[in-house]
């Protein structure tokens, strides 16, 4: 480890107390001992893959974990996912542990980045005591409604209509509920209504506790007619009193009856809630009102998910320019003789009501037509949803299903307009607004909306530390950099930088003092404008007396820590020891680190001496792009070049680059259905024979996927040890050297390596398996070696061994050659894919397809590569190597569009595309297009303000 300082400025630095990790030795961490300032900003950096995780996450939260969990009873424990232990001798003053990683829980549908920070469930609290209730019928202030009213609207209902006159006593509740029985009984009502269903109080069934139950007492059963006046007056009274001022109507009128005999109808009236114009009541008005996740405020059609399964008309209707001769209805392409007349027939009253042609392309029908014919006249045409939709339903044909089912997407919910609550909910207002709107204002925007709230001297004493505790969690959204972001922005969208700072502002939120931040690159994804925002964000964590340790790469990020710890020297099993540690001067004048260097301002990366010509015969043009924040954005896009898209954080790069152009190039290209985003018109895609996105998401699923499956290298491998001679006198196949079918792999662990033992409240274990000693091949596969090394020992082998171990063979030589290119010379080919980071499965990819492009007898093809921040995860020397093989991609007759924010990589660019000037609504724009030096002389930039400073 390199000295930076003399033994008094050490122990100065280190005069606060300390965690003292003393041998520690997870994954290729070689017997570390390292002190780490307590109540400091820490950054633990190094190469990619030379342990700064292990350190970090697999270290010190691991051990954090297991403190905090052997601290509960043992019945607690057996609820928690609980971490390995890490392999350390000792740990000292260690402080509870929050990590705030990039990959976070599993989101679901449902899950908003209201509900991750938990602003949604405070919004709920203050609409449900402090709203202004509306009918959402007709729009009236609703307002108290009195036992006259109802019993006047039930005696109104026409003659002969059966009602069952209700008091609502459990609704939505688990439990067995014999309490509220055992009260039915002794009020002396004969019957009660259970779930729906309605039984006498003496056959009541027994309830499950831990289901939700409905269950209303039934008052008065009547049929309507002249003379029940006395009778209504006294039920709807006694339903008032035991309903707690509501009552339930269930009722059949004749009409109703004749329609569906077993259908009943319901009503709600209440005393407290209730329409004065519809006499319509509001069943509850309490926090859950306001939920899409509870079936008591969530949207009846959508169940609280805003979109629905159904056609998309996008898909349905794709070009415009054509007309329904030209096959307009892309379902209908190439229908029988006999569909296509039976669909010109049920066309046939539409065209002539609107007075149109089948040969009239649809761009050119009047005004209204087009809903018309989607949706229908209500008469003589169903519609061209209505009859998708049936077809759909009773075709007996798998292969029709299949091409009907490729036009379906999620389409906005009709209903709620995709705001995801039932109307009762959507129609409360607080500040003239509805939560909806509220949630879909930009937090910016929301925050200043709450700062500004009035309410009477009644009402602010509920609503003033409700809104508070809001203004507060908003407040620190936007200090994290996510001020752009709206409540209701599904949680699955966001990516890991904007995720990590969402639960950042959450973690602030909460006000914890005393315990150690973990984050894992909390600068990914932000232009380097905003580190300023995210670095006060954790000096603010910092300073309530919190140990913030962060994973990081950022040069600016580093510069403003109180104490780095260098990690490496090199990935794999070359790193795993403390280079360096100290203040950012001192790590900037040691020599041996490669991070000191690049702190000192030596650049990692070589930067080209001249840049490819572009033209514009040979750019893509997209035209029109308003998705999201864009704001009817057209752009030029060179081929042939490296392309760099940038921008400030939700200035709209994802938007213009992964949700259209690369859907609308693979729909062009390659015939795919995903649906791209609005644009007007795409030119120049003929120039391209296909394109190729390269995201972080995962390569595979399962512990059995890795990089050798994923990039076919194991075919290759699996092929020559096929070739061997003992293989060929056994008679084995390819098959043989497979863990992933019978035959060749251990049946003991079926090919894992490893059993899993379920301990209850402990941490499950992973136990090698005893059978194949974790090799997951059976003895008679291990006994074929090639070069003395069997088919385990090769899927063991780092990606820079195996280069030199098959440098005879071609094939692989290639792929492990493209592995070692983009920086992953460390990883073990047979890692298993659910332990990579993003990065690494992004840099997987990008070899496969460099691999594919390099490959001898490969067609020629013109490829366009779309990669979305390749970086992540990278240190400045990685950035370097990894620039290196985009050159060699482009080099070879390609384009790569490059979505980054890393200097490195615009200054390396031979063009760049900024958008701007801001994030969210007030973003959306083209702010400048050139060349690094066009970009860098332009002062509206913020990207030209930080090319510009070198």
């Amino acid at each position: 480890m390199t000295s930076l300082a003399n033994p008094e400025t050490r122990r100065a630095a280190l005069a606060e107390p300390v965690i003292r990790i003393l041998g520690a030795r997870t994954h290729n961490l070689r017997d570390v001992s390292v002190d780490i300032p307590r109540n400091q900003l820490v950054v633990i950096t190094g190469v990619s893959g030379s342990g700064k995780s292990s350190l970090a996450f697999d270290t010190l939260l691991a051990e954090g974990q297991r403190q905090y969990i052997d601290s509960l009873s043992v019945y607690s424990r057996q609820f928690f996912d609980q971490m390995q232990r890490p392999e350390v001798d000792l740990i000292e003053g260690l402080q509870p542990a929050v990590a705030i990683d990039q990959g976070g829980a599993n989101h679901g549908p449902r899950s908003t980045v209201g509900t991750v920070t938990e602003v949604y469930d405070y919004l709920r609290l203050l609409y449900a005591r402090a709203a202004d209730l509306v009918c959402a019928d007709c729009g009236a202030a609703i307002s108290q409604q009195e036992p006259e009213e109802i019993q006047q609207v039930i005696e109104a209902m026409p003659e002969q209509s059966r009602v069952m006159i209700l008091s609502p006593l459990v609704r939505g509740r688990k439990g067995k509920h014999a309490d509220v029985l055992d009260r039915v009984r002794k009020a002396g009502f004969v019957r009660v209504r259970v779930d729906g269903v309605t039984y006498p109080i003496e056959d009541a069934p027994e309830l499950a506790a831990g289901k939700s139950h409905d269950i209303q007492a039934v008052i008065d059963r009547v049929v309507i007619r002249e003379g029940i006046t006395a009778r209504l007056e006294e039920s709807v009274r006694l339903a008032i009193k035991n309903g707690d001022g509501v009552v339930l109507l269930v009722y059949q009128t004749p009409e109703s009856k004749q329609q569906d005999p077993d259908k009943w109808l319901e009503r709600v009236f209440n005393t407290r809630f209730a329409c004065p114009d519809c006499k319509s009541g509001v069943l509850e008005v309490e926090p859950r009102t306001f939920s899409f996740n509870s079936p008591y405020g969530a949207c009846p059609a959508c169940h609280g998910m805003g979109v629905d399964e159904g056609f998309d008309p996008e898909l349905v209707l794709p070009d415009l320019t054509l007309s329904l001769d030209a096959g307009a209805v892309a379902p209908w392409r190439g229908a029988t003789a006999a569909a296509a007349k039976k669909h010109a027939a049920a066309l046939e009253p539409l065209l002539a009501a609107r007075g149109v042609g089948a040969d009239k392309p649809l761009e050119k029908w009047p005004d209204g037509a087009m809903q018309t014919l989607w949706t229908g006249d209500g008469d003589q045409f169903p519609g061209l949803l209505m009859m998708l939709e049936e077809e759909f339903a009773t075709t007996k044909r798998a292969a029709t299903r299949d091409k009907l089912a490729t036009f379906r997407g999620a389409v906005t919910c009709a209903d709620c307009g995709g705001a995801r609550l039932r109307p009762e909910a959507l129609a409360a207002r607080v500040g003239g607004r509805g939560i909806h709107e509220v949630v879909a204002m930009p937090i910016r925007d929301s925050l200043a909306f709450f700062e500004q709230l009035t309410f009477d001297d009644e009402t602010a004493q509920v609503a003033a530390p409700l809104v508070r505790e809001i203004s507060r969690r908003l407040a620190f959204l936007d200090k994290a950099g996510a001020g752009y972001l709206t409540l209701a922005r599904s949680a699955g969208t966001l990516s890991g930088g904007e995720l990590q700072r969402v639960r950042l502002a959450s973690g602030l939120g909460s006000g914890l003092v005393g315990v150690m931040y973990l984050l894992d690159e909390p600068s990914v994804g932000l232009h380097p404008r905003d580190n300023d925002r995210l670095l006060a964000t954790l000096r603010e964590l910092q300073r309530l007396g919190n140990t913030v340790i962060v994973v990081e790469h950022d040069r600016a990020l580093m510069r403003a820590a109180d104490w780095i710890i260098d990690v490496g020297p090199g990935a794999g099993d070359r790193g795993g020891t403390i280079v360096a540690e100290g203040t950012p001067d001192q790590l900037a004048a040691a020599g041996g680190s490669i991070t000191g260097r690049y702190l000192a301002g030596e650049s990692m990366a070589e930067q080209p001496t001249s840049r490819r010509k572009t033209a514009k015969t040979r750019s893509l043009h997209l035209e029109g792009a308003t998705l999201n924040n864009l704001r009817d954005v057209s752009v030029d896009i060179p081929l042939g070049s490296l392309v760099c898209v940038t921008g400030v954080s939700g200035s709209g790069k994802s938007s213009l680059i992964v949700d259209t152009l690369a859907p609308a190039l693979a729909k062009k290209l390659h015939g795919a259905v995903r649906k791209p985003g609005p644009y007007a018109s795409l030119r120049g895609a003929a120039l391209l024979d296909r394109v190729v996105e390269v995201d972080q998401s995962p390569i595979g699923r399962t512990p059995r996927s890795n990089a050798a499956t994923y990039t076919g290298l194991f075919d290759e491998v699996r092929r020559v040890f096929t070739k061997t001679k003992l293989a060929r006198q056994r008679g084995y196949k390819v098959g043989r050297f497979s863990f992933n079918v019978k035959g060749g792999r251990c049946e003991a662990c079926q090919g894992q390596g490893q059993k899993k033992i379920e301990m209850n409240f402990l941490p499950d274990m992973y136990v090698t398996c005893d059978e194949c000693n974790g090799a997951r091949f059976n003895r008679q596969t291990l006994a074929v070696k090639y070069k003395d090394r069997s088919i385990a020992e090769v899927l063991a082998m780092p990606v820079d061994e195996a280069r030199e171990f098959f440098s005879e063979h071609p094939a692989i030589s290639r792929i492990v050659g493209a592995l070692h290119d983009v920086g992953l010379g460390y990883l073990p080919l047979g890692q298993p894919s659910t332990t990579l980071s993003g990065g690494e499965a992004q840099r997987i990819k990008l070899a496969d397809a460099l691999a594919t492009a390099s490959a001898e007898g490969a067609p020629h093809t013109h490829t366009l590569y779309l990669l979305d921040e390749p970086t992540t995860g990278l240190h400045a020397y990685d950035v370097g190597r990894l620039l290196g093989v985009l050159q060699k991609l482009v080099d070879a007759g390609n384009s790569v569009l490059v979505i980054e924010h890393d200097l490195d990589v615009m200054r390396a660019a031979d063009w760049i595309i900024d958008l701007g000037p801001e994030g969210g609504e007030e973003g959306g724009q083209v702010v400048a297009t050139g060349t690094p030096e066009d970009i860098a002389a332009c002062v509206e930039s913020f990207t030209g303000q930080w090319l510009a400073k070198g």
